[in-house]
């Protein structure tokens, strides 16, 4: 991880579903023309807290196999302005399949969610180029962030 970012994993009072907690840092440079965070950057925010997510499945003795983005979704709800503090990106999934998995994200702060999203993510094989089925052990790591009345396959 960066300076500018950090990472938590936590978990939810009374719930045994996890989400992952990112913190992004708002930089200048992340600014459009109208002193928001660019659309664009927003999913940056996703991207890192998806890669955060997989390093702590790694630390945790998970290792990830290769993976893609097959489809992400966006909704934009609020502009987000430079500010000192963070926002939150929280994740969880909602789907784990065979060779697929779901995710779903809010980017917040304790006043507002400023996006949702989902990305669906595909577990694929660098040496043929293909899809692969993901591991047991990935299937458990992304287990432990299903959340109660989603569906593992």
């Amino acid at each position: 991880m960066g300076e500018t970012a950090a990472a938590t994993v936590t978990r939810q009072a009374s719930r045994s579903p996890r989400r992952h907690v990112y913190f992004a840092h708002i930089r200048f440079a992340d600014l459009d023309p109208l002193n928001h965070v660019n659309n664009v950057q927003m999913l940056t925010y996703l991207e890192d807290a998806r890669i955060s997510l997989f390093g702590e499945g790694t630390r945790a003795g998970f290792p990830f196999g290769g993976i893609v983005i097959a489809r992400n979704e966006i909704d934009y709800l609020h502009p987000i302005s430079l500010r000192p503090e963070p926002v939150r990106v929280e994740t969880r999934v909602t789907e784990v399949k065979n060779a697929s998995f779901r995710l779903e994200y809010e980017i917040l702060d304790d006043d507002r969610v400023y996006a949702r999203a989902a990305s669906v993510a595909v577990g694929f094989d660098t040496e043929t180029q293909s899809a692969r089925r993901l591991t047991a052990e990935e299937r458990e790591f992304l287990g432990g962030y299903l959340e109660d009345g989603h569906r593992r396959s």
